[in-house]
């Protein structure tokens, strides 16, 4: 997800690593901050696996800035990521909207249609936070309260998604 993010925010502009810590705190930090700690050794695996470039420019200080861009493997990196994403970013919730995030990278309406068709199908298939005797629990079959709501939320979060979805997906057929 990380690594995904960072190619993503650099495919839309170079950036300062102080910016791009506060593009990544924007789309995910509410849910899974990111520590220096966590980013900067990712910039520099990103970096010494060729998929981006860090160029010094003279700071407004004394101290020199850098500016991290994307480099032709890091985008070709980015775009096999999004054409072919991992199920675990198709079912997590969080890793999926930085898929969607940066979906819309992939110039034809069919590879993001494609990508969307998985979610879809993910989103059909029989779930539940909590099950028993290896089968599925609904809101209604649960009596407390705070479980059912559980399920009532996600069930509510489903339908909208799944609204969009079929919105979207018409829309990129159209194309």
């Amino acid at each position: 997800m990380l690594k995904l993010a960072i190619l993503g925010f650099l495919h839309d502009q170079p950036l300062h690593g102080y910016e791009l810590r506060r593009h990544l705190a924007a789309l995910t930090g509410h849910v899974r901050p990111i520590s220096d700690g966590t980013l900067y050794p990712a910039i520099k695996r990103l970096e010494s696996d060729g998929l981006l470039v860090r160029e010094t420019e003279p700071g407004s200080a004394a101290a020199p800035r850098h500016t991290l861009h994307l480099t032709p493997a890091g985008r070709d990196a980015l775009l096999h990521h999004l054409r072919e994403p991992e199920q675990l970013d198709i079912s997590d919730e969080n890793r999926w909207f930085t898929v969607l995030a940066f979906l819309r990278h992939l110039d034809h309406p069919a590879e993001q249609a494609a990508v969307l068709r998985r979610r879809l199908a993910f989103l059909h298939e029989p779930a539940s936070f909590f099950y028993e005797d290896g089968h599925p629990l609904r809101a209604e079959d649960i009596a407390d309260p705070f479980r059912s709501g559980i399920l009532r939320i996600a069930r509510a979060t489903t339908q909208a998604e799944l609204t969009w979805l079929a919105d979207t997906l018409a829309t990129l057929d159209e194309q």
